[in-house]
């Protein structure tokens, strides 16, 4: 498992729809070395903490193997490059499937913690320019990681992502959303996304579908 790309972006103002939208999707690659510490990656930061960022989504990262799958079902674009999605980490060998909530991994200097699924808002659309890009985002059961910093450190694109430890009767990130959109319906897989660190709203929303499901 390594780094494929480290990205980052300021909050910047672009214009959408006859208005202006404060966001910091657009995401480029860089070169060096960079800090991480806090609640982020030196050089980024989030528009709207009320929704993005914080102590449990400090770091998000999105494999590279996904890149392939958008390229079929967006055919029509050609500028597919690292941070497309917003992510700060594109990552090669490290998934939603392999990965289980409170795992923890040393990505260069820094230790990182995964948290949660990523939730799309609607300026993945703006992103993309696409109304229906949140909707086919999450459809596509392809969320990416969102971590908290455990120990601050540097990392840069190259450095190899090595697992530390981890809950063997934990739950996969792929697993949280398979129970949250019901693909999944399993009680004891529903008792293990309870028992883990899982963050945001998370929980609640499995609780409150798994109440109002049918008997």
């Amino acid at each position: 498992m390594k780094v494929v790309s480290v990205n980052v972006s300021l909050p910047k103002r672009i214009e959408v729809n006859g208005g202006t939208v404060l966001t910091s999707i657009f995401k480029s690659p860089v070169a060096d070395r960079v800090a991480v510490r806090a609640h982020n990656i030196d050089g980024d930061r989030q528009a709207d903490l009320t929704v993005h960022g914080g102590p449990n989504k400090a770091v998000y990262a999105y494999a590279q193997e996904h890149y392939s799958f958008w390229r079929g079902e967006l055919p029509d674009r050609d500028d597919f490059a690292p941070g497309m999605f917003g992510e700060n980490l594109t990552t090669a060998g490290l998934d939603e499937a392999g990965v289980n909530i409170g795992d923890r991994y040393r990505v260069g200097s820094a230790v990182l913690q995964v948290t949660q699924p990523r939730m799309p808002c609607y300026k993945l659309g703006i992103r993309f320019n696409r109304a229906d890009m949140v909707k086919r985002f999450w459809a596509s059961g392809r969320p990416g990681i969102y971590f908290s910093i455990v120990e601050e450190g540097e990392l840069a694109a190259g450095d190899h992502i090595h697992k530390l430890d981890g809950n063997a009767d934990g739950i996969s990130i792929a697993d949280v959303v398979a129970l949250y959109r019901g693909i999944k319906t399993d009680p004891e897989l529903l008792q293990r996304a309870l028992r883990a660190p899982l963050f945001g709203g998370w929980k609640a929303g499995l609780l409150e579908r798994s109440q109002t499901e049918p008997r």
